[in-house]
Order: C-alpha cells, then sequence, then structure tokens
C-alpha cells in the first residue's frame, strides 16, 4: 500500500485514473483505501477535490467499460478456462449470474461496494449481452456515487486528523 501511496503522491492524477482503471480490470489494487488516501489528500490540499472525482469517475468508467466489451467479445469461455488465475470459481460467477437475474442491472450499481464483486460485475453485464446504454447508464450512477462516498469520506478524515493536529 505504501508503493500505491508514493506513486498517487508522486503522480497524482494519471496515477488515479490508471490504479483505478486496472483495479476495476481486476489487478488486485485496494480501490476503497486508495479513494480514502485521494480523498486525504484533497483535504491536505495536494489534490483538488472535484477534480479527483472527476478523474476517479473517468477511471472507473475506463475499466467498467474495457471490462464490459471483454465480457461482450470473449464471454463465459474465457472465464471458464482462465478465471482460475483471477479467483473467479464457477461457484462465484454463477453467484453474480444469480444476482443480475434477480436484480437486473442495480446489480453494476451496488456490486461497486462488494470487494471482487465490482470488478465481475462489468464482465458479466457483457457476457449477459446488457445493451451498452443501459450498462453506461447504470455503471456510471453507481461509478460516480462510489468515488464521490469514498473519497468525501477520506476528506473527512484528513480534515478531522489536521484539526487534531492543531
Amino acid at each position: 500500500m505504501e508503493n500505491l501511496q508514493e506513486f498517487v503522491t508522486q503522480y497524482g492524477y494519471i496515477a488515479i485514473f490508471l490504479l483505478l482503471s486496472l483495479g476495476i480490470i481486476g489487478l488486485p489494487i485496494p480501490d476503497e483505501v486508495l479513494m480514502t488516501f485521494v480523498g486525504y489528500l484533497c483535504s491536505q490540499g495536494v489534490l483538488t477535490y472535484i477534480f479527483a472525482v472527476a478523474v476517479a469517475f473517468s477511471g472507473a468508467m475506463f475499466g467498467m467499460l474495457f471490462s464490459y466489451f471483454i465480457g461482450k467479445k470473449v464471454g463465459k469461455p474465457l472465464l471458464w478456462r482462465y478465471g482460475k488465475w483471477l479467483f473467479l470459481t464457477p461457484k462465484r460467477l454463477a453467484r453474480v449470474e444469480g444476482w443480475y437475474q434477480k436484480y437486473g442491472m442495480w446489480t453494476v450499481v451496488f456490486g461497486y461496494y462488494v470487494p471482487g464483486v465490482r470488478h465481475l460485475t462489468c464482465y458479466m453485464a457483457g457476457v449477459t449481452g446488457v445493451r451498452p446504454r443501459t450498462y453506461i447508464l447504470f455503471a456510471g450512477l453507481g461509478a460516480i456515487i462510489w468515488c464521490t462516498v469514498f473519497i468525501t469520506i477520506g476528506y473527512y478524515i484528513g480534515t478531522i486528523h489536521y484539526l487534531k493536529l492543531n
């Protein structure tokens, strides 16, 4: 985690975009912790809050759209064949499909808040053939809420920390 913090501190908005995109695609990046740290940096004046939210949203959407189109183009065979390398067991895949059947596109919105599920919902939306416009609408709603919530939490943690020091 220290390396990620250093990377974000050194490269700022570019690092936020890249790390969040890669995290959403499925690399093991602690997205919630990253966003909270970004909020903390905003509270310290290192980053601008609104711009940080916009860049985080853009990174999340890039990662989600990339994952969606992989799911749409390659589909389930890729997940069945190589999912084990990403800890995507058939049981986990079946559970995500069940959520899609039961809750529809709200799975994408609320899937953000369940670690591991966030990554699968993007692929599965493509696999199940969700229309791109519908996917972008629901994914965008989930992304903006998720980014804003975690950056705001970090911002307030940083503000409280600052007040305790002074």
